[in-house]
């Protein structure tokens, strides 16, 4: 097969100022009310999970807080 030396056409590179598009892309929309009060209720769901499981969980992280574990109930003592 005949190999070009010129990946692309010489002529192609010299004149490829004067390609210009002549497709414009089509406008941004902007976001209607509705959807920024919903996209904002997502946003607000997401940080009270996230800060209500850092507040459920802080208490099982304490290392102060003694094991529960060595407790017995109260219907073993008579045993």
């Amino acid at each position: 097969m005949f190999r070009r030396r010129e990946a692309v056409p010489f002529s192609f590179v010299a004149e490829s100022d004067r390609f210009r598009s002549n497709v414009t892309p089509p406008p941004t929309t902007r976001a209607t009310v509705p959807e920024l009060l919903g996209r904002s209720l997502v946003g607000l769901t997401v940080v009270a999970g996230l800060v209500g499981s850092l507040l459920l969980g802080l208490p099982a992280l304490d290392a102060e807080q003694p094991a529960g574990h060595d407790k017995q109930s109260t219907a073993s003592q008579g045993r």
